[in-house]
């Protein structure tokens, strides 16, 4: 005799998920184009005059 159990989490979406195959390619290319244009926001960021200043100064106090 079969007991009516309650499906699990896996069995309910996985067919679900299965259709975008797709999907995590784009997901993975938006999110290295966001950490590249991230990356250069922050590079810009630490090559201007004032925070270089800002940073030699700390890493001086910091070594005497």
């Amino acid at each position: 005799m079969r007991r009516n159990t309650k499906p699990s989490w896996g069995e309910r979406f996985a067919p679900k998920l299965r259709g975008d195959s797709g999907m995590s390619t784009a997901e993975y290319a938006v999110g290295t184009l966001a950490a590249v244009a991230f990356a250069g926001v922050l590079l810009k960021v630490l090559t201007s005059g004032p925070v270089q200043t800002a940073l030699s100064d700390l890493i001086e106090r910091a070594l005497s």
